[in-house]
């Protein structure tokens, strides 16, 4: 019973959005309106953020939750993108991986 849940657990893993190399986990801090979102980095870095046209009205994002942040090239370590935003299940599968602690 064990094994299989460790398979299930692989598999869902194996199929989550993970940040590429320019990008890195967040929690969102706060909310500043019209789009924009403070996200405190995993990488140290305190952000403001901003959600894409593309993900503005079909992905609600709120305090506390955990997205990917992909920096700016110019001030990176000030501004960047949300590019995903994780439900509470996938945070769970993330922390049981191991890859998310807080």
């Amino acid at each position: 019973m064990a094994e299989e849940e460790e398979k299930s657990l692989e598999e869902r893993i194996g199929s989550l959005r993970l940040p590429n190399d320019d990008e890195v986990f967040g929690v969102v801090e706060a909310s500043m309106g019209s789009g924009h979102m403070k996200v405190r980095c995993k990488d140290g870095n305190m952000r403001t953020c901003r959600i894409p046209g593309r993900l503005h009205k079909r992905v609600w994002i709120r305090e506390g939750d955990v997205v990917i942040v992909k920096p700016w090239e110019v001030q990176s370590d000030e501004k960047g993108d949300i590019v995903y935003r994780y439900t509470q299940t996938q945070v769970g599968w993330l922390r049981r991986a191991g890859i998310w602690g807080e």
